[in-house]
């Protein structure tokens, strides 16, 4: 389950977040908040870039 995967590879994930939506300052306090909640995770990023949710969850789910 991609939710599993994010909780266990926390660091590499934030990486990957910040590097693949580098136009954005997702701070570490953020991303905490959503840590282990696939949905949440969506929900900020979408929030932040107004990107699809289904384009965002593409994305997470090819490095998770």
């Amino acid at each position: 389950m991609a939710t599993e995967a994010m909780n266990e590879s926390w660091a590499s994930v934030t990486t990957q977040i910040k590097t693949i939506w580098n136009e954005q300052e997702f701070t570490d306090a953020e991303l905490k908040k959503a840590r282990g909640d696939l949905k949440k995770m969506v929900a900020l990023i979408n929030e932040r870039t107004g990107e699809e949710e289904a384009d965002i969850l593409q994305k997470i789910s090819a490095f998770l």
